[in-house]
């Protein structure tokens, strides 16, 4: 680590580079307290969950979905509904969704909040200052909040194919007939279903054998299911090894069972997973310590080797969540602003995340492979969907919600909910476990009738089932029959 001269005064309390969710929340913290704060941005406000993540891929689900009900539409009596698909409408409708949703994170908004905002290319120079358009601003703190971007893998051709990113894809206009979708985690999931739904064939290749292979076998069955009734041909166990390019065809060549397989597609998506973002801003120049996974190494507090630079976000994990950045940059704003004062280590043990497949797959904290992985005993209840009366009313009675507690106790270890509108359910558990709540306070938690909340519910009384006191029981029987004489 380099020695460099801390300035005897600073310009500023607290300067954030990258205006994604990390920044923005950092930021925000900052102006909220009254610090002087700066947010330096190169490209666009919102980073990519809103220009090229979270929220596009979320209009063209809803888009999606609604020609799934639509060729539906018999099983709920209506006797036939004409689709056509105006792809390019569709992907218009999405950057329109983008541009509605733009002011909330403009610079117009953060500098009435407070926040000095600056479009340009950030460089540290120092631990406490960083240049922009040829001047140089200090800081008593700096966090660090660049984001990441698509990992493109060195595969032979893959690059020079014109392969298609979760950046880019948002540009087509012109509706590929087959899309080759590499990666099966959850935005190439919800990507592939999407395109499938909306009349692309889609030819999903994955190396493992089964898709989402982080959830646990039960939860990424209902989404092959799904996907495969969708029509997505799922290429699992296939390998991709490389890529040509043939009168104007793409050819992948992949690996299976030991043969070669030629895949022929129009376009191909690459989503096998994301960088962190870490040239082009100086940090090779102070020599800040990365890690093996290519994210900027920091300790309990997020700071860096350099105590006054701290970094959240997709730059520094360990999860790639937008919730997850706003959650570090809390502790990153507040850290840099009063350490020396008080200090705060970051919180991950509750952390929640929803893949918006169809069903949707949402989890938090533990699952039943990671608990084993681990060692850590658990008790399983589970509560099908098949049963609960909205969900039938719905005709979305498929999947689950499974929780898992401590053996003997109604500690809750983890949940995994498999289902419609999963994601909007598991928050009822997400608090729980953040405040300590256990399966017998939410059995005794009063839930509107019908909604799919209901089943929250029902799961804590099949913990409650398996975990009744069977001797206290037996008396109370004894009781029940000398009442009656």
């Amino acid at each position: 680590m380099k020695n460099y001269t801390k300035p005897k005064k600073f310009d500023r309390n607290i300067i954030a580079i990258g205006a994604g969710s990390a920044g923005l929340v950092t930021s925000y913290i900052a102006a909220a307290v009254k610090a002087k704060v700066t947010l330096i941005e190169k490209n666009k406000m919102g980073g990519d969950c809103l220009n090229t993540g979270c929220v596009p891929s979320k209009a063209l689900i809803r888009s999606a979905k609604m020609v799934s009900h639509a060729k539906r539409c018999q099983e709920f009596g209506i006797e036939a509904c004409d689709v056509k698909v105006d792809f390019a409408k569709v992907m218009d409708r999405v950057q329109a969704v983008v541009k509605e949703i733009e002011p909330h994170d403009s610079v117009e908004r953060y500098t009435e909040l407070g926040v000095e905002c600056i479009q340009g290319e950030a460089k540290l120079i120092s631990p406490w200052e960083v240049e922009v358009n040829g001047q140089v601003l200090s800081a008593r703190a700096i966090v660090i909040a660049t984001g990441g971007r698509p990992f493109v893998p060195p595969i032979p051709g893959l690059q020079e194919s014109g392969v298609l990113t979760s950046d880019n894809i948002w540009d087509l206009r012109v509706q590929p007939k087959r899309l080759a979708v590499l990666g099966g985690g959850p935005i190439g999931c919800e990507l592939a279903q999407s395109f499938q739904r909306l009349g692309t064939q889609v030819i999903q290749i994955e190396l493992d054998s089964r898709l989402m292979p982080r959830e646990d076998e039960d939860a990424s069955s209902y989404v092959m299911s799904s996907m495969r009734k969708d029509g997505v041909d799922l290429r699992l166990g296939h390998k991709a090894v490389k890529v040509s390019v043939e009168d104007g065809k793409k050819r992948i060549t992949c690996e299976h069972n030991g043969q070669l397989v030629e895949i022929v597609c129009d376009e191909i998506l690459c989503a096998v997973g994301r960088k962190a973002r870490l040239q082009g801003f100086g940090l090779d120049d102070l020599a800040v310590k990365t890690t093996k996974w290519g994210t900027i190494e920091v300790n309990e507090f997020l700071q860096t080797n350099y105590p006054s630079i701290y970094a959240c976000g997709d730059v520094a994990g360990p999860y790639q969540f937008t919730h997850t950045a706003a959650h570090q940059a809390w502790y990153a704003a507040v850290n840099g602003l009063f350490d020396g004062f008080k200090k705060f280590k970051v919180d991950y043990s509750v952390i929640p995340w929803c893949t918006f497949t169809d069903p949707e797959v949402a989890r938090v904290g533990l699952n039943e492979q990671e608990a084993r992985d681990k060692g850590i005993a658990f008790e399983v209840s589970s509560f099908d969907l098949e049963e609960l009366d909205r969900a039938i009313a719905d005709s979305e009675n498929h999947g689950f919600v499974k929780v898992l507690t401590v053996p003997g106790k109604d500690k809750i270890l983890g949940v995994t909910i498999t289902g419609n509108h999963a994601g909007d359910l598991i928050a009822e558990y997400v608090l729980a476990m953040k405040h300590g709540i256990g399966m017998n306070k939410i059995l005794g938690t009063i839930h509107i009738y019908p909604t799919m909340a209901e089943a929250n519910k029902y799961v804590a009384g099949e913990w409650k089932r398996a975990n009744a006191p069977q001797g206290l029981l037996k008396w109370v029987e004894k009781f029940h029959n000398w009442r009656r004489g």
